[in-house]
């Protein structure tokens, strides 16, 4: 059986940072799951684009998962507001398994609780969340710290895969 792999979704999500890991990982053979909020509504991307979500995160269990990956645009600032979706983050994390954020989606592991005494980057405009929440904050494409990948911007996406499938055992 396919080792699973979440992706976070919630609306005015930025469309390459979902879409491409969601590509890359199934491209690898995992199975991809969107987790949202709602499983009964379609999120809309910052350009437009639909995503529908596989599973509700209150029924998506961390022990499930290798990996959770969370894509920027605005959609962590929504992600963050509901409670089973930082929890989830923050299960991912307490179970050791990888987390993986890209932009905006730092806020996540950062409303987890997971970030601090870590290094990170993230989308420049918010390297002082990163830091008033205790992390190192770097500017470079990608930074691993153990199980926690961040990277910048869709740029860095490259980058960003290579470390996420390096932790998950591909090549």
């Amino acid at each position: 059986m396919a080792k699973m792999v979440a992706i976070l979704a919630e609306n005015l999500y930025e469309e390459l940072e979902l879409w491409y890991p969601k590509l890359r990982l199934k491209e690898a053979g995992f199975d991809v799951r969107v987790i949202a909020p709602d499983k009964h509504i379609t999120y809309k991307g910052k350009w437009g684009y639909p995503v529908e979500p596989d599973q509700q995160v209150t029924s998506s269990v961390a022990q499930q998962f290798a990996a959770v990956v969370i894509p920027g645009g605005f959609a962590p600032d929504y992600m963050r507001r509901v409670a089973p979706m930082t929890r989830f983050v923050r299960e991912m994390w307490d179970a050791g398994k990888i987390v993986a954020a890209i932009c905006h989606g730092v806020w996540m592991p950062i409303s987890a609780g997971i970030i601090k005494d870590k290094h990170a980057t993230s989308f420049f405009g918010i390297a002082d969340d990163v830091k008033n929440a205790g992390a190192t904050w770097e500017d470079k494409e990608v930074v691993v710290d153990g199980n926690l990948i961040t990277s910048r911007k869709p740029e860095d996406l490259p980058a960003f895969m290579r470390e996420v499938l390096g932790k998950l055992g591909q090549p």
